[in-house]
């Protein structure tokens, strides 16, 4: 290693530009990140990618009719939760 680095023509920022995505911060309840973490880390893919996906998924369910099937998983998940 060299004793000093000339920085004078070095940049802040990113290094590599993600081309369609945005860096933003975002608040996140612990319990919600840690099982994103955990899910992500069990598939082999990045937390922020898995949080993506499920954001993604959502979206796409708000153009779906909601079916008496879909409102019994959902009530289903809110009471595992829940209890």
């Amino acid at each position: 290693m060299r004793k000093e680095y000339d920085f004078s023509k070095g940049n802040r920022g990113s290094v590599i530009e993600s081309p369609g995505k945005t860096r933003i911060t975002i608040m996140l309840d612990n319990d919600v990140l840690e099982a994103f973490r955990g899910r992500a880390e069990s598939r082999g893919i990045g937390y922020q990618t898995a949080i993506n996906e499920a954001l993604r998924a959502a979206l796409d369910d708000e153009n779906v009719p909601l079916t008496a099937g879909k409102l019994r998983e959902i009530l289903r998940q809110e009471l595992d939760h829940a209890g």
